[in-house]
């Protein structure tokens, strides 16, 4: 499996989406300000999203994009699958034709490869995503409220 900036930013680009469009449509200006992305990389990738059914467009004034189902329903395989990337480590592609158009010796060890890697991104939603990022946005603010309550402590 070669995964490219494609599928990491379809993947960082749909997790921003999760987070931002629970009460209003979120626009790709918004997102690519946010993860540093480009905008015309985020339209070519939300262009495939769309065409895959993840994300669904909102026209009009307060417009811009959200999610086409619950970040539940959505696997990162899905992500990554929508925007053309292969989750596949085989050279051949699954064809058996690795080496001089038959299977090569390693052939078996990288379909199962392939299979774990695809098991394991089928088995994380988006929705996963967002609690573990919740979970680092808490730690993060209760270690911001030791560091207040030790200034204060040492202050008083």
């Amino acid at each position: 499996m070669r995964l490219t900036t494609k599928g990491r930013y379809a993947v960082t680009a749909m997790l921003d989406l999760a987070f931002n469009s629970q009460e209003k449509p979120v626009t790709l200006t918004e997102i690519a300000a946010r993860q540093t992305i480009s905008l015309s990389y985020l339209e070519q990738l939300f262009a495939r999203l769309r065409k895959a059914n993840i994300v669904r467009g909102v026209r009009g004034p307060g417009g811009g994009y959200q999610l086409s189902q619950n970040p539940q329903k959505i696997s990162v395989a899905q992500v990554i699958e929508a925007v053309n990337e292969s989750i596949d480590s085989r050279k051949c592609a699954g064809e058996a034709n690795c080496q001089h158009e038959s299977m090569c010796l390693t052939h078996d060890l990288w379909t199962g490869l392939s299979e774990h890697i695809y098991g394991y991104l089928s088995n994380i939603t988006l929705a996963d995503l967002m609690a573990k990022g919740d979970e680092r946005r808490n730690a993060e603010q209760n270690d911001e409220c030791i560091v207040s309550i030790k200034k204060m402590q040492k202050s008083g």
